[in-house]
């Protein structure tokens, strides 16, 4: 009988500790934005349903109180960016306001695991994002019912398809804004929407997988471009700016090196994201910057959305790229007006 109670004892143990996941103390620090000092950060270890480990700076509030309650944040984006990136700035920022904030890659990105590397998954990246959100619940500083996200460029529509999904966001704010969904389907400005189009673009993925099979590799595609074309659009050469310089450059950042897994792509065109937005009822708010040329799928997703919870914000004279670092151009104050009201 003893025997049995220890044997149960040490179950719960190593479930409440795979529960909780892991902290450790931040060690190498390889971020690319200015670092506050007076934001002490945690390396997180969790994992997301498919079993996938998953890996998050966690940063913990000025005075940090471990007997008390806070509420926790999410942070994951740009589509293409690691934490040390524009997720961690923002996480820092939210801890500067009292805040626990986690930036985290996504699976088979940066730190976090998945065998095959630099993919992008609709289902999957959705999921981690609820993954984050168990791993902030169950930590005993946390009040699981005061949890929201921020999801930037890319990761704002995957993070505004798991809060159409996971009732426990209670606030999502959604920065510059993609629907990967419909521009890898349609192209920019729904410029290249025809059935045609995409069979001839299904047709050269599924070509290349066969090559991939053979060869025991996956092709790249996507990422920033490099060397940069004088006659590139302007956002192309913002991105530039950011992925290829020191600004923004980081060694784990998909974007910033060899880019994406080719046959990837095909997943966006079957399994659209999204669907669900009209039924959200948390609280969301969408940010974009008058001149992003993402601007369109931020408004237009807005239009669908129901409930007086729900903001727009249009940064004036601001890009894109803008709201990845530009400390004038994120409205910080407003995100954290936002946060504290709906997560009280």
């Amino acid at each position: 009988m003893l025997r049995a109670v220890m044997c149960t004892l040490m179950v719960v143990a190593v479930v409440c500790a795979a529960m909780a996941g892991d902290l450790e103390d931040f060690s190498e620090d390889t971020r690319v934005f200015r670092i506050d000092p007076s934001i002490t950060v945690k390396k997180a270890h969790f994992h997301n349903r498919y079993g996938i480990d998953l890996t998050g700076d966690l940063y913990l509030p000025k005075d940090f109180d471990a007997s008390k309650k806070y509420s926790g944040i999410a942070v994951a984006g740009p589509f293409g960016a690691v934490k040390e990136q524009v997720s961690g700035l923002y996480a820092q920022e939210m801890a500067k306001a009292g805040f626990v904030a986690m930036a985290f890659d996504p699976s088979f990105n940066g730190e976090s695991g998945g065998a095959v590397r630099n993919l992008p998954s609709p289902e999957i990246n959705t999921e981690d994002f609820s993954a984050a959100i168990d791993f902030l619940s169950v930590q005993e500083f946390i009040d699981p019912e005061r949890v929201g996200i921020i999801g930037v460029c890319g990761w704002g529509g995957i993070g505004l398809n798991a809060a159409a999904a996971d009732t426990r966001i209670k606030a999502s704010v959604i920065s510059t804004m993609y629907d990967l969904s419909r521009v890898s389907r349609s192209g920019y400005f729904d410029s290249a929407d025809s059935a045609d189009v995409r069979y001839s673009t299904k047709t050269a993925i599924n070509a290349q997988r066969v090559k991939d099979y053979k060869n025991g590799t996956f092709a790249r595609a996507g990422g920033v471009v490099d060397p940069l074309p004088e006659d590139a659009p302007q956002f192309v050469k913002d991105y530039y700016a950011y992925y290829k310089t020191p600004r923004g450059y980081h060694k784990n950042s998909v974007n910033s090196n060899e880019g994406w897994n080719l046959t990837a792509m095909i997943t966006m065109f079957n399994m659209p994201m999204l669907t669900f937005a009209e039924e959200i009822r948390s609280a969301v708010l969408i940010v974009h910057g008058e001149k992003a040329h993402s601007r369109y799928m931020g408004e237009e997703t807005f239009k669908r959305l129901k409930g007086d919870n729900k903001e727009l914000l249009i940064v004036p004279g601001a890009s894109h790229c803008d709201l990845y670092d530009n400390m004038e151009a994120i409205p910080f104050a407003k995100i954290v007006s936002f946060f504290t009201e709906y997560l009280k």
